[in-house]
């Protein structure tokens, strides 16, 4: 998702070999409950540590059903230091006894760090309570306008209850906010995620008619407010509406290195023939993450069948090292076999200089068809990712169909 504001209940799971120098006795083992500030608010979400078979440690992040699994984490003496998934971020904290207290830290970003602090065995996200139940019901689907000082942005909420604990995420036009958890409270709602890289605190209020008035945090600066209207028809623009080709263009030209250097065109005689889906990803981009985790798997069980894949990276920084040394960590956690090339970087306007063709960069992911003639069939901006549930199984279902109208069109190879 492009302007990335959206979230999760983040499995955070670590597992190392222990050193001469670790005290693994320091870390408690069992659910955390732990606080970031952002904005002068405080964004709470839940992990568990669990011991691995190494002696070393797992860290489940826990958002909703989500539970994202972080692999590399050092402790010496008595800090922690846990390198948070794919994304260059980490968490570095000192233990004592029942708590953590350290930062979160954006290694990519000059100067980015905010307050972190994590107590043992608090299992709750926002505020204790020994009701199991709500006066209000805030479940639906809900038209949705957030509002920036600088523009406004259309949105559908997708909000469960069960008790007081709310899940959901809310839909835009360039992705959805992936995994939500938090609580009602009366009429008050309090949602938040942390997905590794970003942080989402949501906030809304209902009044007497069922509509919400809210606020939503991200990060160290962005703000807005947003209202709700429950509506079941409510929907957005067409996906397929947002990119397209300029006039007087059918094709994608490129000549991208991959993460060795070597250049690859779209006209290389492999992928003559061949249905190839172009995935325009940033492994800082959670809903990015999201589609590479279907896409993954997808290809290895359909790349015999005339089909390719190739993955365009738009990396934080314009450093051919530096992103290639991102795409290369999250190729190998994300078990990846398509090629993923090193395209630019993640400013949008600046994006879009790399693919001349194409009238806009809208969102990250941005996935284009294209057929066994070479040309642009359809270009699918954003992506609704499995916290959106049903909408994901449609991407699904229309994704596979998309492939397979491809795959049965009549073309036979020249030469």
């Amino acid at each position: 998702m492009t302007r990335y504001i959206a979230g999760a209940l983040l499995v955070f799971a670590v597992a190392a070999c222990k050193p001469e120098t670790q005290r693994a006795d320091l870390l408690k083992t069992g659910i955390w409950r732990a606080v970031v500030e952002i904005q002068n608010q405080e964004l709470p979400f839940n992990f568990e540590v669990v011991r691995d078979d190494q002696g070393g440690y797992d860290i489940f992040l826990i958002n909703a059903e989500e539970r994202l699994l972080l692999d590399e984490i050092t402790i010496a003496d008595d800090s922690l230091d846990a390198s948070l998934h794919i994304f260059d971020a980490n968490i570095k904290a000192i233990m004592s006894g029942d708590s953590l207290t350290g930062v979160f830290v954006k290694n990519y970003a000059d100067g980015y760090e905010v307050p972190f602090r994590a107590v043992h065995g608090q299992e709750y996200r926002f505020a204790k309570s020994d009701s199991t139940d709500s006066e209000v019901d805030f479940s639906g689907t809900y038209e949705v306008t957030f509002v920036h000082e600088k523009d406004t942005t259309e949105a559908v909420a997708l909000f469960r209850q069960s008790g007081k604990r709310v899940t959901g995420t809310f839909m835009t036009p360039t992705g959805d906010y992936r995994f939500l958890d938090g609580s009602a409270r009366g009429n008050e709602l309090e949602l938040s995620a942390f997905d590794g890289n970003h942080l989402y605190l949501f906030r809304a209020h209902m009044d007497e008619n069922g509509a919400l008035t809210g606020e939503f945090f991200s990060g160290k600066t962005w703000y807005e407010t947003w209202v709700g209207e429950k509506n079941a028809e409510a929907t957005l623009p067409d996906p397929e509406s947002l990119t397209y080709l300029k006039d007087g263009y059918e094709a994608i030209e490129f000549d991208f290195p991959n993460v060795d250097g070597k250049i690859v065109r779209l006209d290389d005689g492999r992928f003559e023939g061949k249905v190839v889906i172009l995935q325009l990803l940033g492994t800082w981009c959670p809903n990015c993450m999201d589609e590479t985790k279907f896409l993954a798997p997808w290809y290895d069980e359909n790349k015999d069948r005339g089909v390719e894949v190739i993955g365009l990276a738009y990396e934080r920084k314009d450093d051919f090292d530096y992103a290639s040394g991102r795409v290369r960590k999250m190729v190998k956690k994300l078990n990846v076999k398509y090629d993923v090339l090193i395209a630019g970087t993640d400013e949008k306007e600046v994006a879009a200089e790399t693919l001349p063709m194409l009238n806009a960069i809208v969102a990250f992911p941005t996935t284009i068809f294209i057929g066994k003639d070479g040309r642009v069939k359809k270009i699918h901006t954003g992506f609704n990712g499995p916290g959106t549930g049903k909408y994901y199984e449609q991407f699904k279902e229309e994704f596979n169909q998309t492939v397979n109208e491809l795959l049965s069109e009549d073309f036979t190879v020249q030469g």
